[in-house]
């Protein structure tokens, strides 16, 4: 018997960040992908005496972990952020609903992704595996059914051929590429193409990165709308309210933050979904700075363009972040 599991998880651990980023992309949760990772390795440890080698045995995983989602997605609403539900917010002053019922779409640590880009030697391919973690790419596939979804991210993202998708869903390759054309179509601009592989420089990213920062502890509104481009986006689930435009966001933040001046805004650096990320402590009566908010950034050489603040506080305990901080 011990054996037996020594060469089980001698086979199946090395899949297992990959298996987890493949179920966050389908589910859009790092707490429900876990869940589904955890059932992958459950049923392929129960099959694993009939498995007997007749297919590799990652794809033999791929095929568990994707079924084990697509039951996962029955009968289940789709995860969104505040973008994929109307238009911005034209009160940066406004009261702001809270819509906690709603299944909001979560951020996933980069540590718990391992490398996004696999063994691919491939420029094209290894961009595309990295930008299928990105938040705007998993917000743009939740908008796909979820067998729609299976196949668009087992064939253009992990590379798997229409024979080998049509065997993990029991289905046909003929269905499978007209799966793939009408997700295709559906997703559109979200997809990556060669212009994406000129990625930021490390210097420039840094430099933006470290305005932001230092516009947030000042509390210094100029200083904010100037690092953020023109048509930046500002969102916060659970609040369904969002804003478009660097002075619009600034307003907002100078409306909405309940920081009273410089030193009341926190940082602490992250990163999630291959994107800087920080999570913001704000004092409370007593001047202990407490977790806030989680901010994921979208970086761009002319800019910072999207800000998404999750205010989901179990978020903090998941990237590993304390729930109370100290100013440096």
């Amino acid at each position: 018997m011990t054996l037996r599991i020594d060469d089980f998880n001698g086979r199946t651990r090395p899949y297992r960040s990959e298996l987890l980023a493949h179920c966050y992309r389908m589910l859009a949760s790092i707490h429900d992908a876990e869940d589904a990772v955890q059932e992958t390795f459950l049923r392929a440890w129960r099959g694993y005496d009939s498995f007997e080698d007749r297919s590799s045995i990652r794809t033999w995983l791929y095929r568990i972990a994707t079924n084990a989602c697509l039951r996962a997605l029955e009968n289940r609403g789709r995860r969104a952020l505040p973008t994929g539900l109307g238009g911005p917010c034209g009160d940066p002053a406004a009261d702001l609903p809270e819509w906690p019922e709603l299944p909001w779409l979560e951020p996933i640590p980069d540590a718990l992704l391992g490398d996004p880009s696999g063994d691919s030697t491939d420029p094209l391919t290894t961009v595309a595996r990295r930008h299928s973690v990105k938040l705007a790419y998993i917000a743009a596939l939740q908008h796909l059914a979820p067998r729609q979804r299976a196949v668009l991210v087992l064939r253009d993202v992990l590379s798997f051929t229409a024979a080998e998708v049509a065997a993990m869903l029991d289905t046909t390759p003929t269905a499978v590429n007209s799966l793939l054309q009408r997700a295709r179509s559906q997703i559109g601009a979200a997809q990556p193409d060669e212009a994406d592989i000129q990625e930021l420089s490390p210097g420039r990213e840094r430099d933006l990165l470290d305005r932001f920062v230092a516009a947030m502890h000042a509390h210094d509104i100029p200083g904010l709308v100037a690092v953020l481009t023109e048509d930046a986006a500002y969102e916060m689930p659970p609040f369904p309210s969002w804003f478009r435009g660097a002075e619009m966001i600034g307003r907002m933040v100078s409306a909405q933050s309940p920081a009273e001046g410089p030193g009341d805004h926190l940082l602490v650096p992250t990163a999630a979904n291959g994107q800087p990320a920080f999570g913001l402590y704000m004092p409370d009566e007593y001047g202990v700075f407490r977790a806030f908010n989680l901010q994921v950034l979208t970086v761009t050489p002319t800019g910072v363009s999207h800000v998404v603040a999750f205010f989901d506080l179990r978020l903090f305990a998941r990237f590993g972040l304390p729930e109370t901080a100290t100013p440096t």
